[in-house]
């Protein structure tokens, strides 16, 4: 099997620079765009599993770059990165197909395990699947075995990423493993798919208080 080939695009050269040698050290081919005008030209001359973009870029942003490269491209999937303050504008870019987003600052660590997550999430998104990931996640929860279900809970998410269930069971595991940056992301997603959602709701803010509360499964 090829190895996967990501585009990075960003405007600043020295964050292309860092984002293109954490992801070459798991041996992905990595190339780079500097703003969404380029990396849509690149598109139409190579094939890519994987784009990797900024959110805020001058001319074509992250957001009408996400737009015009799935309407285009419907098969390749897109993570975000976001400054400090875009946390809505990431959430509405999920909204439009995109199936992650990193908020900086970030370590290579955090950035190599969102896009191996993506990229290893299954290809065929049905119910069955949503369903049986989403139970197994629970039951290895139950279990104490949390990178296990936080690994299922995002094959979950990878079947279907519009139900706010799977983002706020994410967002209790991260939690009790005491993440609660990566844990008020996914709350916060939850609610924007659900906003009657009082439970995600109840979450959010036991983490944002930063209280010790340990969820119970």
């Amino acid at each position: 099997m090829s190895k996967a080939k990501i585009l990075v695009v960003d405007d600043d050269k020295n964050i292309r620079r860092t984002v293109t040698m954490a992801l070459e050290s798991l041996d992905y081919g990595v190339h780079t765009a500097f703003d969404g005008k380029d990396a849509m030209l690149q598109l139409t001359g190579d094939k890519y599993d994987l784009i990797v973009t900024d959110l805020k870029m001058p001319g074509m942003d992250g957001i009408e770059l996400l737009k015009k490269a799935i309407a285009e491209y419907p098969q390749i999937k897109i993570v975000l990165i976001t400054a400090h303050g875009t946390v809505d504008n990431a959430v509405e870019a999920m909204k439009l197909g995109a199936v992650d987003f990193l908020q900086k600052p970030f370590t290579p660590k955090e950035l190599r395990n969102v896009v191996h997550n993506v990229l290893e999430e299954p290809s065929e998104h049905s119910e069955s699947e949503y369903k049986s990931s989403l139970k197994a996640s629970k039951q290895l929860a139950r279990q104490r075995d949390f990178d296990g279900a936080i690994a299922q809970v995002k094959k979950a998410i990878g079947c279907d990423p519009s139900r706010p269930e799977a983002f706020n069971f994410l967002g209790q595991l991260q939690e009790t493993m005491g993440d609660f940056t990566s844990a008020i992301k996914n709350y916060r997603v939850a609610i924007s798919l659900d906003p009657s959602d009082r439970q995600a709701q109840d979450n959010l803010n036991r983490a944002t208080s930063n209280v010790g509360d340990r969820p119970s499964f």
